[in-house]
């Protein structure tokens, strides 16, 4: 499976395009909305949250709601893309005269200038106009822009739709903001409470204690014109073992999945399991002992590795944390350059957010079921969901029998 994104933060649209998925997948629209909803969410959003009301449209390969085996495509409207018109038209503005970064292609209605000159720092700004010979950012920060994450969150909740056909379960939550830190128990925990823990925070930790210190870390950060970040972690139940392998270094699913994650704007660090904690630990309290059960076969006290060993599921939770930046649009904006004459001046200044990890969480949870579910087709086969059935429970069957002495 595969998938490519396209389409500007202010442009007309989100657009996407999967490839490879099994036919007969049952599309829960109102599934995939639901964690649209969830991405524009949280406390610490900006303004453009409220201007958005994202919904999906399937516009190929789906009949009446199940999916045909062909490329699906999916489309997620701008609302805000009525005010940026002129600004981003696809088509040239007669006043261009064949140049494309003319003053007047970068007016609004009201006649203000939207070029953008003053690269922020911390921002794909500077180093996509360099590397594209961009003048005007806009060009760069329009895609750069974590608005492209809409898309992924809808990708990803398909993907989410067929992992929960074969009882594999993800919840995501966020671990801290700034320097409040949650506690949240590492094992025992099922997923069904702790989304419904998530559900009541405003910040989607459940921890309700440490949400209410992270909102008042917000406000302050919000006063002194900053931005704050933090640490999301996803979990999933019910993978089997066998996802993965370690005979590549491109088919280790925890490489897979560490890129994926670093694939969000604004992720600078990822950890599985123990994560950076192991490389202060004796190996003995690192590893996870061995064990048998006559029900439940092999099975492990501890989880510190995350459910992935040689790049591997193992049969275990799988626990992986992400590490968000504050963001780099900053009210108080740090010393930057102005491109036209390489004056110093301030950064400019986007409409922006105080805080999305609460977001980067939702975003987090629909990369990583996008590589489970790839992985999952690569591991079990076939261009239709009966097939994979019927490929998954002989599996489970081979998995039961496997080291049983045969007469």
């Amino acid at each position: 499976m595969r998938y490519l994104t396209a389409g500007e933060s202010h442009g007309p649209a989100l657009t996407g395009i999967i490839e490879g998925l099994p036919s007969g997948l049952l599309l829960d629209e109102g599934f995939i909305s639901a964690q649209l909803a969830r991405r524009q969410g949280g406390y610490g959003r900006g303004g453009r949250m409220a201007l958005e009301k994202d919904r999906v449209r399937f516009l190929a390969g789906v009949r009446f709601g199940r999916t045909l085996g062909s490329p699906v495509t999916l489309l997620i409207e701008n609302k805000d893309w009525v005010n940026w018109q002129d600004i981003m038209s696809p088509s040239p503005l007669p006043e261009q005269a064949g140049d494309a970064e003319n003053d007047q292609s970068r007016l609004n209605k009201e006649g203000e200038s939207r070029a953008v000159t003053s690269p922020r720092p911390g921002h794909a700004d500077l180093a996509g106009g360099l590397k594209y010979g961009h003048r005007d950012l806009r060009n760069v920060l329009e895609r750069a822009s974590a608005r492209e994450t809409a898309m992924r969150v809808a990708i990803g909740a398909v993907a989410g739709l067929l992992l929960r056909h074969f009882q594999i379960d993800l919840a995501a939550f966020v671990l801290s903001v700034g320097d409040v830190e949650a506690e949240v128990p590492e094992r025992d925990f099922p997923l069904a409470e702790l989304r419904g823990a998530v559900a009541e925070s405003e910040l989607y930790c459940p921890d309700l204690s440490a949400t209410r210190e992270m909102i008042q870390a917000i406000l302050q950060t919000r006063e002194e014109g900053d931005t704050l970040g933090g640490i999301f972690e996803v979990r999933v139940d019910g993978l089997p073992p066998g996802l993965g392998s370690h005979v590549q270094a491109d088919r280790r699913l925890d490489g897979r999945i560490a890129a994926a994650l670093m694939s969000i704007p604004g992720i600078k660090g990822v950890e599985v399991g123990l994560g950076f904690e192991a490389a202060r630990r004796k190996g003995s309290r690192v590893h996870d002992a061995i064990l048998t059960d006559e029900k439940a076969g092999f099975v492990r006290e501890t989880n510190r590795a995350g459910g992935l060993e040689g790049g591997i599921t193992n049969g275990e939770q799988l626990v992986v944390r992400a590490a968000m930046k504050p963001i780099p649009t900053l009210l108080n904006a740090l010393p930057s350059v102005d491109l036209r004459t390489m004056e110093p001046v301030k950064a400019a200044v986007e409409r922006s957010d105080v805080c999305a990890v609460p977001a980067a969480s939702v975003v987090g949870e629909a990369v990583v079921a996008w590589e489970l579910a790839r992985a999952f087709c690569e591991k079990f086969g076939g261009d239709s969901m009966t097939e994979l059935e019927q490929s998954f429970q002989h599996y489970q069957e081979i998995m039961k029998n496997l080291y049983v002495e045969k007469e």
